[in-house]
């Protein structure tokens, strides 16, 4: 498995790195927590407002959301009136169930094509369930044209939390599919993998060279090393990094970020919200 992971690194680098970059852009893949009633003092109409403010403030551009029920995504497209958004429930590919739903800044990007599939034996089949995985698991995405610049790949998914073979055959599909899909476009892929580094599934997304972990990218760090801490029941020392954002090539990451509780002014999910600077090369 070393071995693996050293190869890794070593593909990503190479095909990560290297051109003269163009703008900054910041990007976020944040677990929302679903609106859960036993949350308690945690429950999402406490914490609503804080989580918006926690991507505002930060001026992120693109952001890939996970575990939003419907009135969740109806609260951030009102708390975030600078972004548009697209996104479905997963087990209707309506409203029902939980959406992976993506933003962007209206002012910085057109939305050119955007869609979901299942992570599942029959992709386009709503609410279909994969392999041995414990959920309804989807990824959506979208194609996105920077205001007088480029066009990238944005990809935003949660994999099962229980199934391992819903999580290797999960990544297989999505590197299917973001290969279809790019058209030479740069690509960002983020989410819930619910699989912590160095392990197969984490590899995996990377070992072809397309994709790279944008933390082992960055020139600069900054966080904690984990990103779950169960609205800090999970002591420090066992709370698992889960969430990632990955970029391929053409994609510089100047710095990354997981933003704790401190970060942000309290908690905003069960889950600390990621985040990377990055540069398109042109």
């Amino acid at each position: 498995m070393k071995k693996l992971i050293y190869l890794v690194a070593a593909l990503c680098m190479a095909a990560c790195g290297g051109a003269e970059p163009a703008a900054d852009l910041h990007v976020m893949t944040f677990n929302m927590r679903y609106d859960n009633p036993e949350d308690g003092e945690h429950n999402w109409r406490f914490r609503k407002e804080r989580a918006a403010e926690a991507i505002v403030s930060r001026g992120i551009d693109l952001l890939g959301t996970q575990e939003v029920l419907a009135n969740q995504f109806a609260d951030l497209r009102e708390l975030l009136p600078g972004y548009e958004a697209v996104g479905v429930g997963r087990e209707d590919g309506a409203a029902q169930g939980e959406f992976n739903a993506v933003f962007w800044r209206a002012d910085r990007f057109t939305l050119l094509d955007s869609g979901t599939f299942w992570l599942s034996e029959t992709p386009e089949t709503p609410g279909s369930k994969g392999w041995d995985g414990a959920c309804e698991r989807i990824a959506t995405w979208a194609v996105l044209r920077e205001r007088g610049g480029a066009e990238l790949l944005f990809v935003n998914t949660h994999l099962d939390h229980v199934g391992k073979v819903a999580r290797r055959e999960g990544v297989a599909l999505l590197a299917e599919r973001i290969e279809a899909l790019r058209g030479g476009r740069p690509v960002i892929l983020t989410g819930d993998f619910n699989s912590e580094q160095g392990s197969p599934v984490i590899a995996h997304v990377q070992h072809t060279g397309l994709l790279c972990d944008a933390k082992r990218m960055a020139a600069e760090t900054a966080g904690p090393d984990w990103s779950f801490s169960d609205f800090g029941e999970i002591p420090v020392e066992y709370r698992p990094l889960l969430d990632y954002i990955f970029v391929s090539a053409g994609i510089e990451v100047r710095r990354y970020a997981v933003l704790d509780e401190t970060a942000t002014g309290g908690f905003v999910s069960d889950h600390a919200p990621v985040e990377a600077e990055i540069s398109i090369v042109r």
